[in-house]
């Protein structure tokens, strides 16, 4: 019976060396990769931050997380791209309906040039029309494509943070933001080193 207690204790203290070991190198690589950062942002991720982080990570649940993100945001971003070229696409077709259309009524004037000049006019203010409609449907799919991508960070945000992963909160703080994006490029990073062990 004290032998088994014996060896939970030297497991436990293996377990415990190891963890130490690799909260070592994530604190480690975490600095490194801060110094790699313009000075501003250095200023913004003081050691206790940088230690909380490598904290965070020893589990793997952080890395997890935001594999997970980082997928879901690609296909989010694929899908809201392939909307637009959809949209693209449909407005270059109707661009060639009406030009088909415009040029069989200028056709038609050959026979009566009278009304050519009527024709050019209906013609010129129906292109004028649909790029004014098309250009306006865009910038609004545009305006529609930012507003979700900025929902899609703040989601990110609260997963972060409810997951305790240190620096990360909603905001719209473009510092904040760009710390942020620093911060998961290191995770990003560290996910990809061998651990020590």
């Amino acid at each position: 019976m004290a032998l088994n207690t014996g060896t939970t204790a030297l497991n436990e203290y293996e377990r415990k060396e190891l963890q130490q070991k690799q909260h070592y190198f994530f604190q480690s690589e975490l600095q490194s990769m801060a110094r790699e950062l313009p000075g501003k942002y250095q200023q913004r991720l003081p050691y206790d931050l940088l230690s909380g982080l490598a904290s965070a990570l020893l589990d793997g649940t952080v890395f997890a997380i935001t594999k997970s993100l980082q997928e879901v945001q690609q296909l989010e971003e694929r899908n809201l791209s392939s909307q637009r070229i959809k949209m693209a696409n449909e407005h270059k077709a109707q661009k060639h309906e009406m030009q088909k259309k415009h040029k069989e009524m200028l056709l038609s004037c050959q026979n009566k040039p009278h009304n050519r000049h009527l024709v050019e006019a209906q013609v010129k203010r129906e292109q004028e029309a649909i790029e004014t409609r098309c250009d306006e449907e865009i910038r609004k799919k545009d305006m529609k494509i930012i507003m979700e991508l900025d929902q899609k960070v703040m989601d990110q945000q609260v997963v972060l943070e409810r997951a305790g992963v240190p620096g990360f909160f909603v905001t719209n703080n473009k510092q904040d933001l760009t710390l942020q994006k620093y911060l998961l490029e290191f995770i990003v990073r560290l996910s990809s080193m061998e651990l020590p062990g």
